[in-house]
């Protein structure tokens, strides 16, 4: 069954964005022009959710005044509203407000937090969901550039055995981001006073072994700070990006088992630098992302891999383009390294470092292993087929 429903916690007051949240609630935070939120449930609509739920509390106001009954971003919007604090002066927890709107879940919702964007492939997300046969399944970021400290451990079969709010344990292998998909059955347990939904539920689930974890090392980001507002800021800006494999697409492809050791060995294809120059000339941010598997063999060694690059770089830029970056996999084959394609792993190093998000980007190659890699980190994807130039692909993906 399809989740076509997002329920989107957005009651708080957001304090640690100080004097930003005195006149707007922390999801209506400017982001590129437009609140944090929209950008949000454009993500949701273009992953085919169709409705979301709103539990909003603080100015909330705000949000209906803006946002309305959906019709203007193509969902159908509904909320259900708490105010910020209780008659006891206590403010009302997570929890509640999921307790609240019982009445307006589905039997299957993803639930997520109104403060934290994470490229979604929602696809991918329920397939894991019900593959878990769990009562509920959470996204954990593996927090591999370390911008947070580490609250989740998940184990080897995909399910969530420690949450630590604290972030004290050193055998975390990830950071709890929201993003969870639930069954309504969860709603069953839910305890009938007011109550906080992390520090209660998640370990309540946990304990009956009924919390699978998305394991991803694809990055999040957040507006929790106003720091984090301003990294987040660069993510969601509109940038268009293209990775590009090199031997193959740029450069004509040695032999089997051979490889280019030297700018002498180089040549471009045809097509390949006019292809580039069109798409730098659209305002494209270009990255190459190459295994070179001679370093391993010994064939040649990382430093006459950079003069290659040095040279293409230069020469790139003589006919102007810029190449935003260049990612290598040094390794062998049989390494089991995690950023040799079809592993993605330079695809989300590159994204990490330059704030890209990879569902709005394209990745061109020659070989399956390409594909296969740019479709797991959520990147288009284009094979090059033979006698096709990069030219010809750059043409078809600017007309589109």
């Amino acid at each position: 069954m399809d989740i076509k429903q997002a329920v989107i916690l957005a009651g708080g007051r957001g304090k640690r964005l100080g004097s930003i949240t005195d006149i707007i609630p922390k999801p209506m935070v400017p982001i590129q022009g437009k609140p944090f939120l929209e950008h949000i449930i454009e993500m949701l609509k273009e992953n085919g959710i169709s409705e979301v739920v709103i539990l909003a509390g603080y100015l909330h106001e705000k949000i209906q005044e803006y946002f309305g009954s959906g019709v203007k971003l193509g969902v159908r919007i509904t909320y259900s509203v708490l105010p910020l604090f209780e008659e006891t002066g206590a403010e009302i927890e997570s929890g509640t407000r999921i307790q609240n709107a019982a009445p307006l879940v589905d039997n299957a919702f993803l639930l997520l937090y109104c403060d934290n964007y994470w490229p979604l492939n929602l696809e991918k997300l329920q397939d894991f969901y019900y593959r878990q046969n769990s009562l509920a399944s959470v996204v954990v970021y593996s927090n591999t550039d370390h911008i947070t400290k580490n609250n989740m451990l998940v184990d080897e079969r995909g399910f969530v055995v420690t949450y630590d709010r604290e972030r004290k344990d050193q055998n975390l292998n990830g950071v709890e981001i929201g993003f969870f998909i639930m069954s309504k059955k969860i709603l069953e347990l839910f305890p009938q006073r007011p109550f906080h939904f992390e520090k209660e539920m998640i370990p309540r689930l946990i304990e009956q072994r009924q919390l699978a974890g998305y394991l991803t090392p694809q990055r999040y980001y957040s507006i929790s700070t106003p720091e984090k507002v301003e990294t987040t800021a660069k993510c969601l800006q509109s940038k268009k990006v293209v990775f590009l494999d090199r031997d193959g697409v740029i450069n004509k492809k040695p032999p089997r088992a051979e490889y280019v050791k030297t700018w002498k060995e180089f040549k471009f294809l045809e097509g390949a630098l006019e292809g580039l120059q069109l798409l730098s000339y659209n305002n494209y941010d270009l990255y190459l992302i190459t295994n070179q598997p001679g370093i391993a063999r010994g064939l040649m060694s990382k430093q006459d891999l950079s003069v290659i690059h040095k040279r293409l770089t230069d020469e790139l830029q003589k006919n102007n383009v810029i190449l935003k970056g260049i990612y290598y996999c040094p390794h062998g084959w049989d390494e089991g390294c995690l950023c040799r394609k079809p592993a993605p792993g330079l695809l989300f190093q590159a994204a990490s470092e330059h704030f890209i998000n990879l569902s709005k980007t394209t990745f061109i190659g020659d070989d399956e292993r390409d594909i296969e890699a740019g479709k797991i980190a959520g990147c288009k994807t284009i094979l090059l087929q033979p006698g096709q130039t990069l030219l010809e692909v750059a043409q078809r993906l600017i007309n589109n």
